[in-house]
């Protein structure tokens, strides 16, 4: 796949709705408020975090949680209104941060305008064919018809995007978007469900809008490369190695994210997605954070170490750059996305900010093939090499010191978080508790 600016980005995933601290449901809200434009006053510290992408998730009218949109052209009264929210996009330009729109294209909520007109009109209705409805059945909110919801939620009223209607409307409200907003590119939310070819037709018209935009699939399981090709996505959520981080630290088995990412991007013939950007992070709006995952607290700096230094476009989470807590619960999503006053910076910022920095002026951990070098239970060391540079990661995840032995530790290395220099002669220390990202010399 060709070379695209994500390759280099770092993304800061932000939940609005939770992170302005509006009302859970539009009916509690009576007038427009202008929350997003809090927003803008977050900038100075995506700024200070060497943040050049941010992940919006769901910005336009709603009932609820934003994935049950109604309106596709309107920014959700609970938020602002579409000029505060160009004054957000254009505040976020001027910083040079890039903007990716949650695209919500499988289902609408029941206030979606095409849906209630099939209420009223039933067979009558022009949009009748835009949903998968069946008049002589029944639903539970007795509208006299059934439906199908996205995997049986029925407040999420799956689209039918095989209408050449519907999949019109929705490129027309994303050519709406980059007009109005000017945004960089789509997470295209529960991107398993959709339709290949409305991906290949979306990936078309993009391209035609925005030569440079990106796309990116939520995807929980299987086989990316169905999705991340030329043809359709230019990545997705890398939802394997999500897991292989926190369970690699808590289970004090590192060969379970070393075996992933050797499956995914080693040099065999076998290893899956070599040369492609997966979306990597160690946690998001729908799972809990990392640190309330991890068992041992002084793994958290070293899972953001894994986390930079792997494959992939790094995406952090609103809050857990300062080690914020929060678990996923039933019936609680908002344990996950709260409202925070303003950044609460601490040492674990700085060194992600260091970490992040080290990162973007790197091309072998930008963009270098990986290999596995030394693994251990509780240690990993892999080698991220691109035609100009090689860089070691070393983790030891072990309250002791470890040193270890391998014929590929040779040579002068500058150590690129302490930048200080280190001689190896087919050995190398690892400290307690440790990262370190070893650019070799000679």
């Amino acid at each position: 796949m060709e070379k695209h600016w994500t390759n280099e980005a770092i993304f800061y995933h932000i939940y609005p709705l939770g992170f302005c601290g509006a009302p859970k449901y539009a009916h509690d809200e009576r007038e427009c408020q202008h929350r997003i434009k809090k927003l803008i006053d977050w900038i100075p510290h995506l700024v200070e975090m060497k943040v050049n992408a941010v992940y919006l998730g769901p910005v336009f009218a709603s009932y609820e949680h934003g994935y049950d949109t109604s309106d596709y052209r309107m920014i959700d009264m609970r938020l602002g209104n579409n000029e505060d929210f160009i004054a957000v996009c254009d505040a976020l330009h001027e910083a040079g941060i890039r903007i990716v729109l949650d695209g919500v294209f499988n289902h609408v909520g029941r206030a979606f305008w095409a849906f209630k007109d099939v209420q009223e009109k039933r067979e009558g209705s022009p949009y009748k064919d835009w949903f998968h409805i069946n008049f002589d059945g029944n639903n539970a909110y007795n509208d006299g018809f059934w439906y199908e919801g996205w995997e049986g939620h029925f407040e999420l009223v799956k689209l039918n995007l095989h209408n050449p209607a519907v999949t019109d409307y929705l490129l027309e409200c994303v050519k709406f978007w980059v007009d109005t907003f000017d945004i960089d590119g789509l997470r295209l939310d529960v991107a398993y469900s959709l339709e290949h070819h409305f991906m290949k037709r979306l990936r078309s018209y993009v391209q035609e809008l925005k030569n440079d935009f990106v796309l990116i699939g939520e995807v929980l399981f299987g086989d990316y490369n169905l999705i991340v090709n030329d043809e359709m996505l230019h990545s997705c959520t890398n939802y394997e190695c999500y897991k292989g981080i926190y369970s690699s630290f808590n289970s004090m088995n590192l060969f379970e994210i070393a075996h992933s990412l050797h499956r995914q991007f080693g040099a065999d013939q076998w290893c899956i997605y070599r040369g492609k950007h997966l979306m990597t992070f160690v946690d998001n709006h729908d799972v809990t954070r990392l640190a309330s995952i991890l068992t041992n607290k002084k793994h958290i700096p070293l899972a953001y170490g894994l986390l930079l230094g792997m494959p992939g476009i790094p995406c952090l989470y609103y809050g857990s750059e300062w080690g914020e807590t929060g678990e996923k619960a039933p019936d609680n999503d908002y344990a996950l996305r709260p409202c925070f006053k303003e950044p609460k910076p601490n040492e674990l910022t700085d060194y992600i900010r260091l970490l992040i920095s080290v990162r973007q002026n790197s091309d072998a951990i930008c963009n270098g093939a990986y290999r596995n070098v030394v693994i251990q239970n509780h240690q990993l060391i892999f080698e991220r090499s691109s035609d100009n540079e090689c860089v070691m990661v070393a983790i030891n995840a072990s309250d002791s010191p470890y040193t270890a032995h391998h014929q590929d530790l040779q040579g002068e290395a500058l150590e690129l978080l302490t930048e200080e220099k280190i001689s190896m002669n087919g050995e190398l220390e690892l400290p307690a508790y440790s990262v370190q990202y070893l650019k070799i010399v000679k």
